[in-house]
């Protein structure tokens, strides 16, 4: 059909002229993806040569320290900045008592990356949930998650993250009072640059169930409402931040983060401090399952979604998609 000069409107604005290449659509893009901006969670276990896919979790593995320390080699050429360990013990107990040793797997992977990668930012992840044998994040009284003792617990893994080299800790746990119990410890024992990126408000998520197939540590018996927050709350949230930033926390993060947008939102209007989401494994797997039936273009939705975490507010995403993405943004 051809267009009359009759049928042309008189707009003063029309928003499609912003639109019309891919230069003006970069020009005028208001949220950027940056690689810098990732960081990769990696699963350390015991052993050598060990790369051991999660089923549920495509592309993505448990690794012995030496094939962890590749996979940081890689990341950081990818241009990933920063690496987020979990560790998985040979042996768990009551009390996760592996959890602190300094030849444990998140302590050894430490060591070797910081002299692999020395401008790699190490954060390792503290919690009790991979190293009990129940898998629930603390100490039990019977059935009881015991929030001072199990504080107690966590310090001293702490520590020994820093000592090994690490440049975050983040404890994950959701216990109160352990950011503030931590910072003490860490500043008595000559740690003070080391710093602390807090869970601060992490949810009890349907989505993380990819994740304990990886960490092998689902809980054993009930679940983890009684520390992990309430899905209907924003408020509690925001109290949450608050508190964590100050007893001492440098970065807060929010978990989940692609249910969870408001709630980055949130935080990071109230408090303008550096904010980190947790895109979790649950969320990635969605992605994966659908892209491996056909059923969505995986590539094109894992940046949109990157991109919607990025522009709720989110300075740093934790994400699984780090390589993949920042191959992308090259």
């Amino acid at each position: 059909m051809a267009v009359t000069t009759a049928s042309r409107l008189t707009l003063a604005r029309r928003p499609r002229r912003l639109r019309r290449t891919e230069a003006i659509r970069s020009l005028v893009r208001e949220t950027h993806l940056r690689p810098d901006c990732f960081v990769y969670p990696l699963f350390v276990c015991e052993g050598r040569g060990v790369r051991r896919e999660v089923p549920s979790m495509p592309g993505v593995f448990q690794l012995s320290v030496d094939e962890a320390v590749r996979e940081a080699v890689a990341a950081r050429e990818d241009g990933v900045l920063g690496v987020l360990l979990f560790g998985l013990p040979g042996a768990k107990d009551a009390t996760g008592s592996t959890a602190a040793d300094p030849e444990g797997p998140v302590q050894s992977a430490v060591r070797e990356m910081r002299r692999a990668v020395p401008d790699l930012v190490i954060i390792t992840d503290v919690c009790l949930c991979e190293y009990t044998s129940h898998g629930h994040c603390g100490i039990l009284d019977g059935e009881e998650i015991v929030n001072d003792v199990t504080v107690a617990h966590l310090v001293p893994v702490a520590l020994s993250h820093a000592v090994a080299g690490a440049d975050f800790v983040a404890p994950s746990d959701m216990m109160d009072g352990r950011v503030a119990a931590i910072r003490q410890a860490l500043d008595e024992r000559g740690f003070e640059r080391v710093g602390i990126m807090s869970y601060a408000a992490k949810y009890c998520s349907a989505f993380y169930g990819p994740f304990r197939d990886a960490a092998d540590s689902a809980p054993q018996f009930g679940d983890r409402r009684s520390h992990q927050m309430d899905p209907a709350n924003v408020d509690e949230a925001l109290r949450e931040v608050e508190t964590d930033l100050a007893e001492g926390a440098d970065i807060v993060i929010v978990k989940p983060a692609l249910t969870y947008l408001d709630v980055i939102a949130r935080v990071k209007q109230r408090f303008n401090q550096p904010t980190a989401a947790y895109f979790v494994s649950g969320e990635y797997a969605m992605l994966k399952a659908a892209g491996a039936n056909g059923w969505i273009d995986e590539p094109r939705a894992m940046m949109e979604t990157l991109t919607a975490i990025r522009r709720a507010g989110a300075d740093i995403i934790i994400t699984y998609y780090a390589r993949e993405a920042a191959r992308r943004l090259r």
